[in-house]
């Protein structure tokens, strides 16, 4: 291995905040997709925390809509709880950019 290589593997074991001897097992072991175990666990973690932001959006999206028929009238914060729907989609959007399929 060259000093560059050596230098380069470092570089990514760091980014991926694991050794240089975690990440070749895991790089040997991927598969065809290339995925590491420590990318799967970091995809999965960022998932479970979107999952539970659009259940929250979810839940204020139902309350508005709950208003709405009750009173005819349109919650205030009608506008950032769309916001925050939309920046939800922008995640989960850039979550499925990122899967290497």
């Amino acid at each position: 291995m060259t000093p560059e290589e050596e230098a380069r593997l470092l570089l990514v074991a760091q980014g991926q905040g694991v050794t240089v001897s975690r990440l070749l097992v895991e790089s040997a072991l991927a598969g065809e997709r290339g995925e590491t175990a420590t990318e799967r666990a970091r995809l999965l973690t960022e998932l479970f925390a979107v999952h539970r932001t659009l259940a929250g959006v979810a839940n204020n999206v139902n309350q508005i809509a709950k208003k709405l028929h009750g009173t005819g009238e349109l919650a205030v914060e009608t506008g950032v709880v769309l916001g925050e729907a939309r920046a939800v989609m922008g995640r989960i959007d850039g979550l499925i950019d990122g899967l290497a399929l």
